[in-house]
């Protein structure tokens, strides 16, 4: 058991993961920094970054943490408590000043990690000033999130658009906070379009898109959304239960992990026997027309040309119909779509997009919502990243079978899935460090937190519908491993190896098609919970030896009791408590 009294930790990135885990580690006697280029916490919910109708997946009470109440979002009646950007960076700002204060560098861009004689050396640069210097820490925890980089094809990008002599603007989605007042005052490039209104053309069917394309929208801009597939979606005509959404039901009844025991008797039925395969797939496909129907979506629209609930991860929760919302301004025809099809350029006449069947659309403005790419690809030194083994790599042994009934007749995997294997244990340890105990990860999220309320089946970290609660028990366990406290930890990196293995192989049998669009932060199973995120939690609490399954009930009640995040606002002391016994 070591001693917080001479530690220093380095938590690269402030955003709600790094905000909690900080908190944590100072609890415990640890000495924090935190290093972000932004110039204000919150991450993906930094002041710069949000923009007004933004809103997110969570509602109120699965997005704060235990030691700082959250005030209730407007409206919050009619959304079923629906959570805005603007709510998350007013929230984020309020934590950091309460707790955080002098404990941030803002406005530092972090040019490489690596180690040496036992310490970690983290190179930074001011960015203001552009003078570099070189920090020292005792333990890194890296919470930038998993892609947290805009992902721009080339062939679309600022420097392309410009030497192909394209005369509006063109951004990424994340950019949309610096470009707003230059695109809502946008005028049409062509005179002679005989139209007021300037022309944006949105590239993407995520959330991204769908969030900007809304806003432009409802700006009374003239929108044209251009995607392949869209995302899948999920809404309902009023707003969901708490002891539906905020408990384990979601998580026990349509769902397959590898194991839990509470949900045992189910995962066999359900996943293993014909009839209850048919009830799996019956229930997925009930939710998503279900969906539809709330928004009388024809079956010609576009917006059913989307990724499999059940085989993807691109799923979001629209919440309870909305007018002024993407569908709804899709359905009353304020945005108009253009599906399935693919923007490969931009036209000779400096003034439209093409597409891949040949079709050219009037752009005046064009935003890339084109997604995230991986934030951990120039962070690490080669050595650094070998010896951490922090990349994804081929799979070292893939003897694994699941012979699950519901899982019969996948699609087509992707051709480069097999080569994608992730070695970083219960998503927080890169399992080459494990007994060193010097290194951890915490919020590593599929690039940016619009898309956690997606329905799955596995158990495994950071895709969650309830990110405070997941984020503050992962810093808890980060907090005991740092420490050096008993926990239930693989005895070597072996043993740690080829439990993340497995669960990469898991990942590649229930989501065939997934891996091509994630990072390397997320080709570890323990990566992606979402509703089987309390799976993970009661797993992380049981490693330190602490009680799990919190929001009680017995064998028939269990599935229904509402999870909330002050079941564990004593954990701290818990864990003091506990680490006092083995003195």
């Amino acid at each position: 058991m070591s001693s917080s009294l001479n530690a220093s930790i380095g938590i690269l990135g402030a955003g709600a993961a790094g905000l909690i885990t900080a908190h944590v580690l100072l609890q415990d006697g640890f000495k924090v920094q935190l290093i972000t280029r932004d110039s204000s916490p919150g991450g993906v919910w930094a002041r710069e970054r949000i923009y007004p109708g933004l809103s997110i997946n969570n509602v109120y009470g699965e997005y704060r943490f235990s030691p700082c109440p959250m005030s209730s979002p407007s409206e919050a009646a009619e959304t079923g408590g629906r959570l805005t950007g603007d709510d998350m960076c007013t929230y984020m700002e309020t934590f950091a000043a309460k707790f955080l204060a002098g404990k941030i560098k803002f406005n530092t861009e972090i040019l490489g990690v690596r180690k040496s004689t036992g310490s970690w050396l983290v190179t930074v640069e001011d960015i203001p000033s552009g003078v570099q210097e070189v920090l020292v820490f005792s333990h890194i925890v890296l919470c930038t999130g998993g892609c947290s980089n805009p992902s721009i094809p080339e062939y679309l990008s600022p420097p392309t658009a410009k030497s192909q002599g394209f005369c509006g603007v063109v951004f990424h989605s994340s950019k949309l906070h610096d470009h707003l007042d230059e695109v809502l005052n946008t005028k049409p490039i062509d005179s002679d379009r005989n139209q007021k209104d300037a022309s944006i053309v949105v590239i993407g069917g995520g959330k991204s898109a769908q969030d900007v394309s809304a806003y432009l929208a409802n700006a009374g801009r003239k929108v044209t959304v251009v995607f392949e597939t869209a995302d899948a979606f999920l809404a309902y005509k009023k707003p969901l239960p708490d002891f539906i959404r905020k408990s384990r039901l979601s998580y026990a009844l349509p769902n397959i992990c590898i194991s839990y025991s509470p949900a045992i008797f189910e995962r066999r039925f359900l996943h293993t026997t014909w009839l209850g395969s048919k009830i799996v797939h019956f229930v997925w496909k009930k939710i998503i027309a279900t969906s539809l129907d709330v928004y009388s979506l024809p079956a010609d629209s576009p917006l059913r040309h989307a990724h499999s609930a059940f085989w993807g991860i691109r799923t979001n929760d629209d919440g309870c119909y909305r007018p002024n919302g993407f569908h709804g301004l899709v359905q009353s025809g304020k945005i108009k779509l253009v599906a399935p099809a693919r923007a490969t350029g931009f036209g000779d006449d400096g003034k439209s997009v093409v597409l891949k069947d040949g079709q050219v659309l009037p752009a005046d403005a064009v935003i890339l919502a084109t997604g995230f790419k991986s934030s951990w690809t120039n962070l690490f030194d080669s050595q650094t990243a070998v010896e951490l083994g922090i990349g994804r790599h081929a799979p070292f042994n893939d003897v694994h079978i699941w012979d699950y009934t519901s899982l019969t007749d996948p699609p087509m995997s992707h051709p480069n899935s097999e080569q994608w294997s992730s070695s970083i244990y219960r998503g927080l340890v890169p399992a080459n460090n494990i007994n060193k105990r010097d290194f951890a990860i915490n919020g590593a999220v599929v690039g940016h937190d619009y898309l956690p309320f997606i329905p799955s089946s596995l158990s495994s970290i950071q895709f969650t519908t309830n990110n405070g609660y997941t984020f503050e028990v992962s810093a808890h366990w980060i907090s005991s491993y740092f420490l050096g406290d008993r926990m239930r930890l693989p005895s070597t990196a072996e043993e740690a190896l080829a439990s993340a293995e497995r669960n990469s192989a898991w990942m590649r049998k229930r989501f065939p098609t997934m891996l091509p669009w994630c990072s390397a932060a997320k080709t570890d199973y323990w990566l992606l919970p979402k509703f089987s995120w309390p799976q993970l939690v009661d797993e992380l609490l049981e490693d330190m030896y602490l009680p799990s399954m919190r929001s009680g009930g017995n064998w028939l009640t269990w599935p229904f009791k509402v999870i909330d995040i002050d079941e564990i606002v004593n954990l701290g002391q818990e864990r003091r408590l506990k680490r006092s016994l083995y003195l």
